[in-house]
C-alpha cells in the first residue's frame, strides 16, 4: 500500500513538474507582422498604400509600416545589398510577455539574433527563417489604420521549408504551435503543413517540396503572406476601388483547403494571398484541425 501511495504521489509530482515546465513559455497570440524587402520605395508605396489601401507610417530608420489592424502590420524595408534570396525577411509573433519569451528560449538554447530591445527581439529557426517575438500591444502605437483597406487582419505567412522535422521540433515541440491543416496540389502529396499558434488562430504554413533551383517568381510563390476576409467579393471590390486592374484583381480559385482565394503579387513578386476566413469547398487531404479565424479575434 505504501509503495502504491509512493507510485502515486511520484507520477503527481512529475505530471506538477511538467506542467510548469510547460508554464515557462507565455502566451503566443498570434501573428505581430510580416516584413517585405522592396528594390523600389515608391512602387511599394503604390502597391501597399493604394492598391491594398493600407496607410504608410515611417518609423525612425526608415521602414514603411502599414497599419492592418491594431495588433497587426506590414513593414517594407530597401532591399539590402547583395540582395538576398527571399524578399520576405522576417515574420514575428506577438506575445503576452516578450521578456520570460526571450527567457525562456534562451534557456533552450536558441541564440538570439537580436535581444530585447523596444518589446522586440529576434532569432532564427531551423531554416534560417528570421523570426520576431513582439510584447503585445508594442509597436503599433504610431499606426494609422485606413478606411480604403481591403483586409483588417493578417491570417497567415508561408516560407521554404526542407526539413519538416526540424522545424516541428521548433514550432510544435518547442513553441507549442498546432497542426491546423495540411494538404497537397494532389491527394497523394504533402506540399502545405499549416501550424497555428498555441493561443490564438494565425499559422505559419510551411511551404515544402519547393524546387532546388526555383527562380524569383517562384520564391515568391513560396515564401509570402495572407490577408482574411469574410467574403472574398469584399475583397475584389476594395481593389477595384483601389485601382487595381489587370484579371489578377478578380481571379479567385477554390483552394485545397477548401477556402477561396486571390492572389496578387507585390514589385518584388512577394505573394498576397487574400483567403476567405471560413471553407466554403471541399477540403482536401486532412480535416482543421483547429479553431477558424475571423475578422475580429480577441487576443
Amino acid at each position: 500500500m505504501r509503495v502504491t501511495s509512493r507510485l502515486a504521489l511520484g507520477g503527481l509530482a512529475i505530471l506538477s513538474l511538467g506542467a510548469a515546465q510547460a508554464q515557462e513559455r507565455p502566451a503566443i497570440t498570434g501573428i505581430a507582422f510580416v516584413r517585405m524587402y522592396s528594390a523600389d520605395a515608391a512602387a511599394s508605396k503604390a502597391f501597399y498604400g493604394k492598391t491594398l489601401g493600407f496607410h504608410e507610417v515611417l518609423d525612425k530608420q526608415g521602414v514603411a509600416r502599414y497599419g492592418v489592424n491594431r495588433l497587426q502590420w506590414l513593414e517594407v524595408e530597401a532591399l539590402p545589398a547583395p540582395p538576398p534570396e527571399t524578399r520576405l525577411p522576417e515574420v514575428a509573433f506577438a506575445t503576452r510577455n516578450a521578456a520570460q519569451m526571450q527567457k525562456y528560449l534562451v534557456q533552450h538554447k536558441v541564440a538570439l539574433v537580436s535581444a530585447l530591445h523596444e518589446g522586440a527581439f529576434t532569432v532564427r529557426d531551423p531554416e534560417g527563417n528570421l523570426i520576431g517575438f513582439v510584447q503585445q500591444g508594442k509597436g503599433a502605437e504610431k499606426l494609422e489604420l485606413s478606411e480604403e483597406a481591403t483586409s483588417k487582419r493578417i491570417i497567415h505567412a508561408g516560407f521554404v521549408v526542407h526539413d519538416r522535422g526540424a522545424e516541428d521540433a521548433f514550432y510544435r515541440d518547442l513553441l507549442g504551435f498546432r497542426l491546423y491543416w495540411y494538404g497537397g496540389q494532389t491527394d497523394a502529396n504533402t506540399d502545405y503543413v499549416a501550424m497555428q499558434v498555441p493561443d490564438g488562430t494565425d499559422w505559419v504554413e510551411y511551404m515544402l517540396n519547393g524546387k532546388a533551383d526555383a527562380g524569383a517568381r517562384q520564391r515568391g510563390v513560396m515564401n509570402h503572406f495572407s490577408l482574411g476576409v469574410r467574403q472574398m467579393s469584399d475583397a475584389v471590390a476594395g481593389l477595384e476601388r483601389n485601382g487595381c486592374s489587370g484579371p489578377n484583381c478578380s481571379k479567385t480559385q477554390m483552394g485545397r483547403d477548401g477556402k477561396i482565394q486571390l492572389n496578387l503579387y507585390d514589385p518584388d513578386l512577394t505573394r498576397v494571398e487574400f483567403m476567405e476566413f471560413k471553407p466554403s469547398g471541399p477540403v482536401c487531404c486532412s480535416e482543421f484541425k483547429g479553431r477558424q479565424p475571423d475578422e475580429q479575434e480577441s487576443r
